[in-house]
């Protein structure tokens, strides 16, 4: 009986250990499964953030010449300013700029500034009176004489060597009295003396034969009145 009894505890204290031990190791796992949970939650997230930048290509700088005015007169002796003014597209700066004048007539084109210099031999009356810093190329000529005259243009180049020409600007040269007492341009008198000598070349083709006519008649006329007067 006595060997029953021990037995019988021998067997409650196993199965209370083996329960005990389970219960232990559950826990123990359940643990280790929250830590982990709050471990995830706490613990940093490391996010790459990949940024894509677009390469900027700058812009052209792109350069706008204006001439003022369009047609310019002046009389023989007097002085002219022939107006020229430019401005870039996005950059201030102006100092690296050349300038060029040049003038076309019937006889073609002839340089007057060139790297905003006086290209001219022996040259004093054509000069470039502009501030180049403040966009501004105006060409004076004082003492204006009648070869002055043609179409004037005013080229600005860039560093690069990219260039830009104005629309020109007309200059007209007037004597300080016309054939008629009035003030005329040069091209006005040379339009003037060819339609004179064109018409007197018409009149004399219109009555050469005319007079050819009348010449025989004339001769027979003055015989006659002469004989009788005999």
């Amino acid at each position: 009986m006595k060997q029953h009894t021990l037995q019988f505890y021998g067997w409650q204290v196993s199965s209370l250990l083996i329960s005990v031990w389970s219960g232990v190791y559950a826990d123990t796992g359940n643990a280790t499964q929250e830590n982990k949970a709050v471990s995830s939650i706490l613990s940093p997230t490391t996010h790459t953030v990949v940024l894509h930048t677009k390469e900027m290509t700058p812009e052209p700088w792109t350069i706008f010449v204006s001439q003022s005015p369009s047609r310019e007169k002046a009389k023989v002796g007097e002085t002219v300013a022939l107006g020229c003014h430019f401005h870039g597209s996005h950059d201030p700066s102006l100092r690296n700029l050349t300038v060029k004048w040049y003038k076309e007539d019937e006889k073609g084109q002839k340089d007057l500034m060139e790297n905003n210099v006086t290209v001219i031999a022996n040259n004093t009356r054509i000069f470039m009176t502009g501030d180049l810093s403040k966009g501004d190329a105006t060409l004076t000529i004082i003492n204006v004489t009648t070869s002055d005259h043609g179409t004037y243009f005013c080229q600005v180049f860039l560093s690069s060597g990219e260039e830009m020409t104005g629309d020109g600007t007309k200059l007209r040269i007037q004597r300080a009295m016309g054939l008629f007492g009035i003030e005329e341009s040069i091209g006005t008198i040379i339009g003037v003396l060819a339609a004179s000598i064109g018409g007197l070349v018409v009149l004399i083709i219109v009555l050469t034969p005319y007079l050819k006519k009348c010449l025989p008649c004339a001769k027979a006329t003055h015989q006659g009145m002469a004989e009788t007067l005999k």
